[in-house]
């Protein structure tokens, strides 16, 4: 299947190649709020927007998600993570080996991994032919799967 892609059109002008980046962008923007308005728990939701894109955080459930968007080119990434387990754990080799067996079998499109000593449940892909549903997906997906285990990983390997 070919993929129209209006940069390597010679017709259109870059004026048009810039309407249509700013209309995408406009539509992750939006799509990213309504999916975290849908989300969020007693308004709890922040937006920071710097020269490195723009951060949301917000709570649902027992955890903190948080949703980056570094710019609207294809090479520009959306990253979504959530804290669920501060390290050094108890019984470490058990931990990871548990993390490796959800990574493979419970956690769709997102996984565990290692951000700041703690381990977060993440999802992360590039802005290009990003549609609103994968957007949507991305961030419920990591919503969901942080707080289903989070507590259960906080019981058997939290530090007291």
């Amino acid at each position: 299947m070919t993929t129209y892609n209006p940069k390597n059109d010679p017709d259109q002008s870059s004026e048009q190649s810039l309407v249509s980046e700013t209309t995408i962008a406009a539509n992750h923007l939006e799509v990213i709020e309504t999916v975290i308005s849908s989300l969020q728990e007693d308004n709890s939701a922040m937006v920071s927007h710097t020269d490195d894109g723009y951060l949301w955080k917000f709570k649902y459930g027992t955890v903190e998600v948080f949703v980056q968007l570094t710019g609207t080119t294809d090479e520009d990434m959306l990253t979504v993570w959530s804290p669920v387990l501060k390290l050094p754990a108890n019984n470490e080799p058990q931990l990871m080996r548990k993390l490796l067996e959800l990574n493979w079998s419970s956690t769709y499109e997102s996984y565990f991994g290692i951000l700041d000593g703690q381990i977060v449940v993440s999802s992360q892909r590039t802005v290009a032919e990003l549609s609103p549903t994968e957007v949507s997906r991305n961030i419920t997906v990591v919503a969901t799967i942080a707080d289903e285990y989070d507590e259960a990983l906080q019981a058997e390997f939290g530090k007291s």
